[in-house]
């Protein structure tokens, strides 16, 4: 389609305010080499935010296969695959790294000549409740190296798996770019007893006329087809509309099988265990005190409880202890659902934190809980469009970068942000922009009360078949998540790695994960917020 149309109604004579406050008109519009999609085609940038565009582009760039349609036979085969623990007989003890080697082969038993296929690996302990993630190197030959560090003593076991083959990468990544449409959004307007639906997006096909939502704070684009009979100002609110169904030719969706090729394990063909000594000296500077949010891993599982090689994780098994942690202060939360479970979690366990029934949609929000006595006040909202939830009134879709332009912050404000799950259907861009956006918020409101407490809670891993794969798979948020980690890195805001969490954890995979890891979320949080005065 061509977004000519939308040109007049997306420019709208605004001026984009960049990085360094300087007004840019929209007229010379930065050419991407990108297809055209009116997202973010309209955006002006500035030099550096093109260079860190183009730079973070560049970061998340995965090796494609070699040229032409690789046929299903062809494809990488988890069961004929395997891993090998390099020296698996070698003396290990806590704090050495452990090498293994993935060997990718075809479903009929040959070796793979090329990279791209998406893995995840841990190692754990069972008995001991123990997990750690490993970094993943892949060599585009075939093979991936993974490397783990050893953190506890005992039996460590190795398990590796294929989320994805490269061939789906391929599909996914096609679908990212061409199909930003297959999950559509829609708006009802209505003036009395009349009222009428139509759909939403960040970018329409051209063709009709459409009523324009852009933000004018942040130039956030969103836009509805217009209504036939009623005015653009009639919305009064925005949902999840549907999927689109059939994106795949049938040669693709082999690529896509759930007891085939979507998050099988991958077996060794040799010992998967090893066993680790304890330290020989007791190591009391065992945390490394700079916070990097790309550092891997940034922590483990021992007995069930998260331990971040960053900072001390005080354990707050008592609601006592969150009490006192939140006495006298205002937490916003802001995101999606997996920090609706933040609100969920801390509501259900602090007895005197009541929720204060503010009439909105069940799992929307906004929410509000409050302890009169201990002057604590908990809010959660939503992020703004695009966002899957139904029903959300067009008076609460506001976005986060405008939230955080009106708190005053302060010792004791704390925010918790996560936005991650509802921009996978998108070119990166996409995110980019609403990042760029939240970022110049959180600066501005550090620049003017640095002892505010900013959170950010990454992305997690969830539960893949064949369909949630299209719209919502683990790769498409491990790239998000990388983008967020690097534009976030230097910044005073903490991370609460979910992401890890997720993986290293012995339950399986969910888009919200268990109450348990929620617990471990929320210590984290809550340490970084009252300190452990040591």
């Amino acid at each position: 389609f061509s977004p000519q149309h939308l040109d007049d109604d997306t420019v709208s004579g605004s001026n984009w305010i960049t990085e360094n406050n300087v007004q840019h008109s929209l007229s010379q519009t930065t050419k991407t080499t990108r297809k055209p999609y009116c997202g973010y085609t309209q955006q002006t940038l500035s030099k550096r935010e093109q260079a860190e565009q183009e730079s973070l582009l560049a970061a998340i760039e995965w090796p494609k296969p070699p040229d032409g349609k690789v046929a299903f036979a062809q494809s990488t085969d988890p069961t004929h695959s395997d891993f090998v623990i390099v020296t698996p007989s070698r003396f290990f003890r806590v704090g050495d790294q452990l090498e293994v080697l993935v060997r990718m082969k075809d479903f009929q038993g040959k070796p793979k000549q090329y990279g791209g296929d998406y893995l995840q690996a841990r190692i754990h302990s069972p008995g001991l409740k123990a997990g750690a993630v490993g970094r993943i190197v892949d060599c585009h030959n075939g093979l991936y190296k993974i490397f783990f560090t050893l953190l506890w003593p005992g039996e460590v076991k190795v398990s590796v798996s294929l989320v994805h083959p490269s061939e789906a990468v391929q599909v996914l990544q096609r679908l990212r770019e061409e199909r930003p449409d297959r999950v559509y959004f829609k708006s009802s307007f209505k003036s009395g007893r009349y009222s009428e639906t139509t759909e939403c997006n960040v970018c329409l096909p051209g063709g009709l006329p459409v009523c324009n939502f852009t933000d004018p704070y942040t130039g956030e684009p969103w836009f509805c087809y217009k209504p036939r009979k009623l005015s653009c100002a009639s919305r009064i609110n925005h949902a999840k509309g549907g999927y689109l169904k059939g994106l795949l030719t049938r040669e693709e969706s082999l690529f896509f099988q759930s007891d085939v090729n979507i998050k099988r394990p991958i077996l060794s063909s040799g010992p998967d265990t090893v066993i680790v000594k304890p330290k020989a000296f007791t190591d009391s500077n065992s945390v490394d005190r700079a916070e990097d949010p790309t550092a891997s891993p940034s922590g483990y599982y021992y007995e069930d409880q998260w331990r971040s090689r960053t900072h001390w994780i005080h354990n707050f098994n008592k609601s006592d202890d969150v009490t006192e942690c939140l006495q006298g202060k205002i937490i916003y939360l802001f995101g999606d659902s997996t920090i609706r479970q933040w609100f969920e979690y801390l509501t259900a366990f602090v007895p005197d934190l009541v929720e204060f029934n503010l009439g909105s949609p069940k799992n929307v929000g906004p929410f509000m809980s409050v302890d009169l006595r201990h002057s604590i006040l908990l809010k959660f909202r939503c992020h703004g469009p695009p966002i899957r939830f139904s029903t959300v009134f067009s008076s609460e879709l506001h976005y986060i970068a405008n939230e955080l332009d009106n708190i005053v912050g302060g010792r004791n404000t704390v925010i918790a942000i996560t936005i991650w799950s509802h921009f996978s259907t998108f070119p990166v861009e996409v995110y980019i922009r609403r990042l760029r956006n939240i970022r110049r918020a959180v600066l501005q409101l550090l620049d003017r009360s640095p002892k505010t407490a900013i959170v950010i809670r990454t992305a997690n891993v969830q539960e893949l078949g064949p369909e949630v794969s299209l719209f919502n798979s683990d790769w498409y948020s491990f790239q998000l998540d990388t983008v967020m980690r690097k534009m976030f890195s230097g910044i005073a805001v903490h991370f609460v790695d979910a992401w890890e969490m997720s993986i290293a954890h012995y339950l399986p995979h969910n888009l919200h994960p268990d109450e348990i890891i929620v617990k471990n979320q929320i210590d984290a949080f809550l340490s970084y917020v009252c300190p452990l005065q040591t």
